[in-house]
């Protein structure tokens, strides 16, 4: 589950920080960790693990 976790928030904080990163960084810091946490929380939690769940689980059926 550790790296489900790592292989899903990586890539998208990176792509967030790529996409939006010069307007995150005018923000301080407890109201760019708020805004960040609002978007990659749901993300993470209803999109990406789930996602990596049943690819892994199609993988690992077959073996």
């Amino acid at each position: 589950m550790t790296i489900l976790v790592w292989v899903s928030i990586y890539p998208l904080i990176t792509l967030v920080f790529v996409f939006f990163g010069q307007y995150l960084l005018m923000l301080p810091l407890l109201l760019r960790t708020l805004v960040l946490t609002l978007f990659l929380v749901p993300a993470m939690v209803f999109v990406l693990l789930p996602f990596w769940t049943k690819v892994t689980k199609r993988l690992f059926k077959n073996w």
